[in-house]
């Protein structure tokens, strides 16, 4: 099934308390795409980038199942770029500098040979931009995905809340969700955002795990303990990339089968974290891949008797 994502193909600039980098490959669709290529055959991208972008980049994206054809290429124009800092608590990050350059003034334009999508990722953009999206799409998909942050609620909540009348699946973390619904508990928090319109919803909760919700039912996946954690950047959006891309390899939306793709998700999420940047995810082996998915099939399995419990 046909995956269009629609996201951020940046430059990181990233300091933890492990090292630092220059300017490195990144952005949501760059993650999401590089996740969502480990499942499906091709991921379709429409993103905005400068005259300033190496080429070697879009090859890297190319030759990991990343069609390119719907990336802008602006003359004379620079590149999106983040910078961040991050201390011995990974789970919080200092902005240090943001240029929206080429961003500011995107116009995500759908080639004719995407428009067909069964499966649509909308990465966290303005939400003017996502609504676009979706409106210049000639049908519906099968699933439209949506992820946003803090920024956008602080900045554009009514166009956000108009956004989200138009998707079925929303991903965001606790924080987010409890700005979002003005609900502490994620109980409560969930029944609030699922009214505003997404069928489903995803919590993330960084190393904590995520919860995924649909009308009374909950599910939660476990994040698998590291050893080694260099660089959380990006593990959102490769969790998004992973969830959607099994998804769409499955081409199964059931809530049971959503459970599986949040594992698949989660798997994926817990590579990108032990390099800087992109690193991981660009040399990432199947046989790895199925190696950590099974570590999280024996992290969750055990056997239990109900009724000899108490």
């Amino acid at each position: 099934m046909s995956l269009l994502t629609i996201g951020t193909v940046a430059f990181d600039a990233i300091e933890t308390p492990f090292g630092k980098t220059g300017k490195i490959l990144g952005g949501a669709g760059t993650f999401i795409g590089l996740s969502a290529s480990k499942l499906v055959d091709k991921v379709n991208i429409v993103s905005v980038v400068g005259e300033d972008f190496p080429i070697e980049y879009i090859k890297i994206m190319e030759d990991h199942g990343i069609d390119t054809k719907g990336l802008q290429v602006k003359r004379g124009g620079k590149t999106f770029f983040w910078s961040g800092r991050y201390d011995m608590d990974m789970n919080n990050r200092e902005t240090l500098d943001t240029k929206l350059n080429v961003l500011e003034n995107f116009d995500p334009i759908v080639p004719d040979e995407y428009q067909n999508c069964d499966y649509l990722m909308l990465g966290s953009l303005l939400p003017t931009t996502q609504k676009k999206v979706i409106e210049r799409l000639w049908k519906r998909p099968k699933l439209i995905v949506l992820d946003t942050m803090n920024f956008w609620m602080d900045l554009m909540m009514p166009v956000l809340k108009e956004t989200l009348t138009m998707v079925d699946v929303l991903c965001i973390n606790d924080s987010e969700a409890r700005q979002l619904s003005q609900e502490y508990s994620l109980v409560k928090a969930a029944k609030v955002i699922m009214a505003m319109g997404p069928k489903y919803l995803i919590i993330k909760k960084g190393e904590h795990g995520a919860l995924l919700f649909h009308a009374n039912d909950v599910f939660f996946a476990p994040a698998l303990p590291l050893e080694d954690v260099f660089d959380p950047t990006g593990a959102g959006d490769t969790f998004a990339g992973g969830f959607i891309g099994y998804l769409a390899a499955t081409d199964d939306i059931s809530f049971s089968n959503m459970k599986r793709a949040l594992i698949h998700g989660s798997a994926l999420a817990s590579f990108a974290v032990e390099k800087f940047g992109t690193e991981r995810m660009v040399d990432l082996t199947d046989e790895e891949f199925e190696e950590r998915l099974q570590q999280f099939v024996e992290l969750v399995q055990f056997d239990i008797k109900v009724e000899n419990a108490y």
